[in-house]
């Protein structure tokens, strides 16, 4: 049944497969003390469900099993301004991986029980998951790594009644590295196993829908949209292979310059089928002044200067101190002038 259901997956496109039990998670004290430590920062919806999180059996009644699958997303980075995660670089996964779960639901649904789908979309705790079922073990980092692939996946789940065979989790082999902790810019990992969102790039670009702190807004550096830094070091990455799905190529992106004079109808057109498109306008402009305030040049400051006359405070701030980091770079001398470029 096993080799079966892993045949299946392939044939629908998914590069692995595990299965897990949907008994109550190892890891759901932890998780709850994480919670209660504040370290999930203005992620409330993680906070809210807490016991449905931690036992897969409360979500899906009478549920057995827990399919994992992943997808792929390793690709060399497009040479340009402004970083953008790997997994954000084409498609909204979300798009992708939730007609493949559901053809794989429904060949489960042909041998009996009851299935569920989530790509992160419920109170599903994947990664612990993941390395239940024996296609990874949960990196220092706190995320999955692959042993033939490292840590580029997206991670899907197929809650089901059916009685599967369980897979045995995989060892930890992260042993005494710790390349994923020293490389955070913001010293995010507190200790091993252990991320602690308050100090995250990742989610101060993507899920914080404030002004970034002062505190982390150079170590920023050029990043736009989510931060790789404690993937890009997992010495396990040797073995990443280009993905093979062609909906997470890279879009093209207009220069950071250029897209700090959008409206919403432009975002919107170019980001309407990628994660990005969650940021909306205002905090992916917001991204991008801080990317220039530590990239930037004097062709820039007249954009920076539009951006932040436009009357949407959060852009304003930003782009006010991108303006002052900029000067201060350049000199005071530096004046408002038509970019050259």
């Amino acid at each position: 049944m096993i080799d079966a259901l892993k045949a299946e997956a392939e044939r629908i496109g998914f590069d692995f497969c595990g299965v897990a039990s949907a008994g109550l998670a190892p890891e759901a004290d932890f998780f709850k003390r994480w919670i209660e430590a504040g370290c999930h920062a203005g992620m409330e919806w993680m906070a809210r469900e807490v016991e449905r999180r931690t036992d897969p059996a409360q979500i899906l009644p009478g549920a057995k099993a827990v399919v994992i699958v992943g997808m792929n997303c390793y690709q060399v980075q497009p040479v340009r301004r402004g970083r953008v995660a790997m997994y954000a670089l084409g498609r909204d996964y979300h798009e992708l991986l939730l007609p493949m779960l559901e053809d794989l639901a429904g060949w489960l649904a042909r041998l009996g029980g009851v299935q569920r789908c989530y790509v992160d979309t419920g109170p599903i705790l994947e990664k612990n998951l993941a390395r239940l079922s024996g296609v990874g073990w949960q990196g220092k980092n706190t995320l999955l790594i692959h042993p033939q692939g490292g840590c580029w996946f997206m991670l899907g789940c197929v809650l089901t009644t059916l009685e599967l065979e369980i897979m045995a989790p995989v060892r930890d082999h992260c042993g005494s590295c710790q390349r994923c902790m020293s490389a955070c810019p913001t010293r995010a990992i507190v200790e091993p196993y252990h991320l602690d969102a308050r100090r995250c790039l990742a989610y101060y670009s993507i899920e914080h829908k404030g002004a970034i702190p002062v505190e982390f807004r150079e170590a920023m550096g050029d990043r736009v949209y989510g931060c790789d830094e404690c993937l890009a070091a997992c010495p396990w990455n040797r073995f990443a292979q280009q993905t093979r799905h062609a909906g997470l190529a890279a879009l093209e992106l207009p220069d950071l310059r250029e897209m700090l004079y959008w409206g919403k109808e432009d975002f919107n057109r170019l980001f309407r089928h990628s994660p990005v498109k969650r940021l909306k306008l205002s905090r992916w402009k917001r991204n991008i002044a801080v990317a220039l305030g530590n990239i930037g040049t004097g062709e820039d400051v007249l954009a920076l200067e539009h951006a932040a006359a436009e009357g949407d405070e959060l852009v304003t701030e930003h782009a006010e101190w991108a303006l002052l980091q900029i000067r201060k770079r350049l000199g005071n001398m530096l004046s408002s002038r038509p970019a050259s470029g």
